[in-house]
């Protein structure tokens, strides 16, 4: 909080299905002295993403969504598209891990390749010193996972780390951040990008969207047959997320926090006034961290249901199939994260895989996570499994979820959160582990 100068912070902590802390830092409204709480509402950004696949998800399910229709066939409103010269298929398999080729912000297609070279070639620079330092500190299999990143980052995962408070981010410089026009639907709000040219062929790149999943909401509305922002709310019922709400300026919303920035002066100010309505499920959802333990607890119990055998039949069925959330949190190829180089895109979740190439030396531990980055708020969402042990699953001593879920919402544009996250996830595994020992 002082290093990035922000007002105000949330943080929760969930171990083994119980929230074990939950706590407000600063101020959610710095005018008239409003302090945080744990029932603070904030902009969660682009982990509205992870609650708009759990849709896409429990559809699929249901068997009413095919991942790899096109998805014109839901959404004829969205033109079908031709890729220098030859006709290609957008499919909601495609969106949900930003291999569509739908633009993200930024409308130049060549201002895009030309960072993303910088990025990589940053990247590049600082591995072989980065590789140095952990073999140097790492020799006694410390986890550690958290990489030195490339200045440029996507759009809603920019970081506070390579900026200081006072500057404004590059990526916060595209003017539809600001956008002020209230859209009825979502099928009109595809009239901003529908028409504009692919940046690559389906499937080939990876580039960060928030407009593919603009477009994902719209087959979820046509798909459910109830008008998107419903069907989420009715979501958000059945998961218990009673704080989980439209990012709607004229709503009354009880508990809600101001956004802030940092003007050219450095001075803190108000952040200016945006409607999110063209991008519900990309970035428009406010939340508690309350709220998004419950959501990351569901999918945890979920995840790990099918590997409790011998329970008697006492478990409830999680929200999703076992299979269907292991399948979102299988890394995608060709796939980047920016927030974690260890990791890889899967299907609107980052995934950092369990992986150990040396004896006794550098470790990564199995975890998923998402970061968001909106006009005046910053956030991440991190489940850590637990690394569950085959006695304690056949004995039926243990029941799911088993695993540590870390969510931070903070009230400043900016704020890189995941390395912050996964030190807090490691810190109480690792306190839970000397317990049971």
């Amino acid at each position: 909080q002082d290093e990035a100068g922000i007002p105000g912070i949330l943080v929760g902590v969930s171990v083994d299905g119980k929230e074990v802390w939950s706590e407000g830092l600063g101020y959610a409204d710095v005018e008239n002295r409003v302090v945080c709480k744990p029932e603070t509402i904030m902009r969660i950004a682009s982990i509205s993403k992870c609650l708009t696949m759990m849709a896409v998800a429990k559809l699929w399910e249901e068997g009413k969504l095919d991942l790899d229709a096109p998805v014109q066939k839901y959404v004829p409103e969205f033109p079908e598209k031709v890729y220098e010269g030859e006709k290609v298929a957008i499919t909601t398999r495609l969106l949900v891990s930003h291999l569509s080729g739908i633009r993200h912000y930024e409308k130049d297609v060549t201002k895009v390749k030309e960072e993303k070279e910088k990025a990589n070639r940053a990247f590049k620079l600082t591995k072989p010193y980065q590789d140095e330092e952990r073999n140097g500190k790492e020799g006694k299999g410390i986890e550690k996972t958290d990489s030195v990143k490339p200045r440029k980052e996507h759009g809603s995962e920019v970081k506070s780390r390579n900026s200081k408070p006072g500057r404004r981010d590059k990526e916060f410089e595209q003017e539809e951040y600001y956008l002020k026009e209230k859209f009825e639907s979502v099928i009109d709000s595809l009239k901003i990008f529908k028409n504009d040219p692919l940046f690559f062929k389906p499937g080939s790149q990876f580039l960060y969207s928030t407009y593919g999943f603009t477009l994902l909401s719209a087959v979820v509305e046509r798909v459910s047959g109830r008008k998107f922002t419903d069907y989420m709310l009715n979501m958000f019922r059945d998961l218990d997320m009673l704080s989980t709400v439209l990012d709607d300026n004229e709503a009354m919303i009880y508990n809600r926090a101001r956004c802030y920035v940092y003007n050219k002066k450095g001075r803190l100010v108000n952040a200016p006034y945006v409607d999110n309505s063209y991008k519900w499920a990309g970035g428009g959802f406010l939340s508690s961290v309350g709220d998004l333990l419950k959501f990351g607890n569901a999918l945890l119990y979920s995840y790990q249901a099918g590997q409790f055998k011998n329970t008697s039949g006492k478990l409830l069925p999680g929200y999703l199939r076992p299979d269907t959330v292991a399948m979102m949190w299988t890394p995608v190829p060709k796939t980047e994260v920016s927030w974690d180089r260890d990791g890889k895109y899967a299907m609107a979740w980052a995934v950092v895989e369990k992986n150990q190439q040396y004896g006794c030396c550098r470790q990564q531990r199995h975890y998923a996570s998402h970061t968001g980055g909106a006009v005046g708020a910053s956030s991440v969402l991190l489940i850590l499994p637990e690394e569950l042990d085959s006695e304690a699953i056949d004995t039926g001593l243990e029941a799911p979820p088993r695993g540590v879920i870390v969510s931070i919402i903070c009230n400043m544009q900016s704020v890189s959160l995941n390395s912050t996250a996964l030190k807090i996830a490691r810190e109480f595994d690792k306190e839970k582990r000397a317990q049971y020992i």
